[in-house]
């Protein structure tokens, strides 16, 4: 009989508890609990990594030492698996050359569609271009001059891997003498090894000629022969100067502008045979950008404007500076935006033909005299990054530069054969500028003929049911060719969601990981429904998840911990919604059953008139936006997905106030002006990325309290008397650390081809130190064991020092009292490394200056802990600073001081500012989508702050 459920018992992964849980197959199941409870623990480290370990398993070892050898999660017993395939958030490839095409696998249909039915048109002329005649290609030749010598050539193989013996032995037999390989001329009796791993071009050489007069018949006739070896193509060879390719199937009778056979490979910006010469088909170029070079117009070049050229331990380039501007009378202590346009130009762009005197004393005192041309300092960069072999040097001149559209093919990635293909009047590069909905609409739309029809039906098909997809998951916005780098963890996941739906499996098990994130409400139901349709084919679905709607449609529930980290890992109610929100116990059911909820703010401060002021914002798909942000309040900034809030504050805002107040080299996107930054100090940009790239960094490292930690070890008795001082009690340095593992605590053993093994270090047993250290001690622990403290235990530990305790306290604050003081930055989910980055502001000392930034904070969050972090933006926002938020959760949302809504849609529909001001004014503006959905929230919460407040003075009646 076939399993009705999964059975895990002793689950023991990270911090859960020994549980024992069953979990219904060929159901929607949603996993939700507090962040750090041990749900992905649960989800992903011990069902999935059980499904996948198992499925390898039962591969051949020829296969498996391909895979790798996968670890056995700490497990008594699964039963019920099925394979399991994960969809997290981890985004798509960084690779520039993936796109949403060519993930989704649409873009290999277009390619076979245009390789099929598409029409190709000269360029040149505009005329379809048709198959040429024997007699064509000789006038085409006979306009050569006298004397010029040709040789007609027939392609046998164009691009193919082999070593093609048979092929040239049987051209010998044929008679022929010579042959053509990757372009060099080789005798045919000459022994020819080809190296069969490397793709090849061979032709034949048919006969080689000089123009002169009566030679028509035989170029007619050695072009037949040609082009029967050929298969209908022929190369002709003008020596000295070009090569020409002729074809019976597609040339342009007027230019004589050809295309060789249709084939799917020439749409390929990834194949040499599609992709532009010129960029190798990324459809961009680097190129050094005047903005970057000069980051301060307001500068002066005697206070080193020019960025490249600033002094280093080399003066060559502040000599040679002064030199030009010497010589061409450029006042030095003019600002750049003040000197005029032509001196400018001479600084970036070079003396042309005119020579400068210019005499460089170098750190020896060696002077050197010499006239030069000056090349500018545009081409200086260019050609130091170009040219150097140094690495240090390439990536200092490329913060120099920014990326352009490829002047060659406009950003198409395509040779100028691909793109002169048509269907309806358009090539592919401008099919895949389509959104996702445009595309839907342009293939619904082709006028064909019948017989192309017939021809382009299946893949049709097959395209729209693939775009279909896309839509039903909420990605209509996305541009077919947007960079899979450049798309949030939510749409990553969400595209290999529709890739899967497209795969039609049933009998997964399919495991996600947050699929609603970045998602606006009014998608959410497509989502849900997409989810629906996977589990009634046959899968079963375990989906780690917050979203109250996805939540409410699930066939089951299971809320795990009834804390986080240390106070999780338990199974605390399981069963059908309604069953959760009736247990007591389960968090999650009092916030879905109402009990427990995020309360309105009872009053919303009121802007006080300062406000940064972004005009003409125009970069990505918004519309010349004009916005003010108001100084000293709480903002968030909403709309449907796609519909310009990243670009508007992550490529303009930020940029913006981080160019001008912190001096970052980065070069915001396109807009007019911002006014009103003079108010601010400082911007920081609080995201999920993680605090540090090694296990050295941690919590107790990055929020500063570790030095304060260190300071009292070194201040106690045993510390003195030893002549310990700070130094002595850092992991990073020698003297206190242990120097088997350096301070790690764990070892790594290289395993060839095995993975890694980390063991802890034999000698300090993962203490970090030596034992001379650990012998120092402060009210009976020793700095080890402080570092495996709870930010909890730590506080109280710590409360007769307050420098200490309040740091502690913010940790403890931000819901991170359960992570230890020396967990490795590396292990922390990005909803807790945001949290550190928090809790490392908020104890700094505020001047009311201060910008933040968060883009979407709650990911990964319960409703719990966004009520904790609520609570700590307003904080900030009560010491006078200024948050801003990109948010869709409307718990966050509803309680911001001041909205700003974009929209009306996502992509080329979006971009515009639909409504601002409070959450209440969204509210009542008609064409918002949030404001549609907040409506509801308001009402609801308004009525149950009522319900209470009427249960309090009843209570206080009752008492008197």
């Amino acid at each position: 009989m076939k399993n009705q459920e999964i059975r895990i018992q002793g689950a023991r992964a990270h911090n859960l508890k020994n549980i024992d849980v069953k979990i219904p197959r060929d159901k929607l199941v949603v996993m939700t609990g507090l962040s750090g409870s041990g749900k992905s623990s649960l989800a992903f480290d011990t069902i999935y990594a059980e499904g996948q370990r198992r499925y390898v398993e039962s591969l051949s070892s020829y296969a498996r030492q391909f895979l790798g050898q996968m670890d056995k999660p700490d497990v008594d017993l699964i039963e019920g698996l099925s394979p399991a395939i994960s969809i997290d958030q981890k985004t798509t490839s960084k690779n520039p050359r993936s796109t949403v095409a060519t993930v989704t696998e649409i873009y290999d249909y277009i390619r076979l569609m245009y390789a099929r039915i598409g029409k190709p048109i000269c360029p040149n002329h505009g005329i379809e271009i048709s198959s040429q005649t024997i007699e064509q290609m000789v006038d085409r030749l006979l306009e050569y001059p006298e004397r010029t010598r040709m040789q007609v050539l027939a392609p046998v193989v164009s691009g193919r891997k082999g070593t093609h013996v048979k092929l040239l032995e049987d051209i010998k037999k044929q008679g022929y003498v010579r042959v053509r390989v990757d372009g060099e001329l080789i005798d045919l009796d000459d022994d020819i090894s080809l190296d069969k791993n490397k793709k090849h071009s061979i032709e034949v050489v048919i006969d080689r000629v000089i123009m002169k007069e009566g030679i028509a018949p035989r170029l007619s006739d050695s072009l037949e022969s040609a082009l029967r070896l050929g298969e209908g193509r022929v190369l002709v060879d003008v020596m000295d100067e070009e090569e020409l390719l002729f074809s019976e199937h597609h040339a342009c009778p007027i230019c004589g502008f050809s295309i060789g056979e249709l084939e799917p490979r020439m749409f390929s910006f990834n194949s040499p045979f599609g992709a532009c010469p010129e960029c190798d088909g990324l459809g961009m170029k680097l190129e050094v950008d005047p903005d970057l070079v000069i980051p301060d117009w307001d500068a002066t070049l005697a206070d080193h404007a020019i960025a490249p050229w600033r002094p280093t331990s080399s003066q060559y380039y502040p000599q040679l500076l002064q030199a030009v501007c010497r010589h061409f009378g450029i006042d030095m202590d003019v600002p750049m935006k003040e000197l005029p346009e032509d001196q400018v130009n001479i600084i970036l762009h070079g003396s042309d033909n005119e020579k400068i005197r210019f005499r460089y004393e170098n750190d020896y005192g060696k002077i050197r005299d010499s006239h030069i041309f000056f090349e500018g300092v545009l081409a200086n960069v260019d050609r130091r990054y170009r040219e150097t072999s140094s690495d240090y040097i390439r990536d200092m001149m490329e913060k120099f530069m920014g990326e352009q559209a490829c002047p060659t093919c406009h950003g198409y990635r395509l040779k100028p054969e691909s793109l002169a293909v048509k269907v309806n009047d358009l090539h592919i590069g401008q099919v895949v500028e389509f959104s996702i909905t445009e595309a839907q609409a342009f293939f619904d739309s082709l006028t064909l003929s019948e017989k192309d029809r017939q021809i382009a039906n299946m893949i049709l098909r097959e395209i729209q049911e693939r775009v279909g997809f896309l839509i039903n998951v909420g990605l209509d916005y996305l541009t077919l060719n947007r960079a899979s780098g450049t798309l949030s963890g939510g749409e990553a996941q969400r595209i290999r969601l529709a890739t899967q739906i497209g795969s039609r499996l049933t009998g997964v098990l399919y495991i996600l990981d947050e699929p609603s994130i970045g998602l606006h409400q009014r998608d959410n139901d497509r989502l849900i429904s997409t989810l629906k349709n996977m589990r009634d084919i046959g899968n079963t679905l375990i989906v780690v998840e917050h979203d109250e709607d996805t939540m409410m449609a699930a066939d089951y529930l299971i809320d795990v911990g009834p804390g986080a980290g240390v106070h999780g890992g338990e199974i605390i109610a399981a069963g059908t919604p309604e069953k959760v929100m009736k247990n007591k116990k389960s968090l999650t059911g009092q916030y879905l059953s109402g009990k427990k909820f995020i309360p309105l703010p009872g009053e919303r401060r009121k802007p006080d008139g300062r406000k940064i002021s972004i005009r003409g914002a125009a970069e990505n798909n918004l519309k010349n936006v004009d916005v003010d942000i108001p100084i000293g309040v709480f903002t968030a900034v909403t709309g449907v997905s796609g519909s310009g809030k990243s670009t508007l504050v992550n490529e303009i805002l930020y940029k913006s106030l981080a160019h001008k107040l912190n001096r970052a080299r980065i070069k915001p996107g396109q807009h007019q002006s911002i006014e009103g930054i003079e108010e601010l100090e400082k911007v920081i940009d609080i995201d999920q990325s993680p605090i540090g790239r090694t296990p050295r960094s941690n919590p107790a490292t990055y929020t500063g309290v570790f030095d304060d930690i260190r300071d009292v070890y070194a201040t106690t008795n045993e510390a003195k008397v030893r002549g310990y001082k700070k130094g002595r009690f850092s992991f990073n340095v020698k003297g206190g650390r242990c120097e088997a593992c350096r301070g790690d605590g764990i070892i790594k053993i290289e395993m060839h081809f095995l993975p890694d093994v980390y063991v802890p270090c034999e000698v300090c047993h993962g203490k970090r130190y030596n034992r001379e250290t650990l012998e120092v001690k402060y009210k009976d622990k020793n700095i080890a064991d402080v570092l495996e403290m709870t930010a909890e235990d730590a506080y109280s530990f710590f409360e007769n020092i307050p420098k200490i305790n309040r740091k502690l306290k913010t940790i403890v604050d931000v819901g991170l009292g359960y992570v230890t003081l020396g967990q490795p930055a590396t292990t922390l989910s990005g909803g807790e490394a945001q949290r550190v980055k928090l809790a490392s502001e908020l104890h700094k000392r505020s001047n009311g200056k201060s910008f933040y930034i968060l883009d979407e904070p709650t990911t990964g969050l319960h409703a719990d802990d966004i009520f904790r972090l609520l609570k700590v933006l307003q904080r900030l926002v009560e010491n006078g600073d200024t948050v801003l938020t990109i948010e869709h959760n409307l718990d966050v949302i509803k309680t911001a001081d001041y909205l700003i809504d974009l929209g009306p849609e996502g992509g080329d529909k979006g971009g515009t500012i639909v409504a601002t001001g409070t959450p209440e004014d969204i509210a009542d503006t008609s064409g918002s989508y949030t404001g549609r959905y907040l409506k509801p929230i308001l009402e609801r919460d308004r009525a149950r702050m009522k319900e209470l407040v009427g249960k309090a003075s009843a209570k206080k009646t009752k008492a008197k």
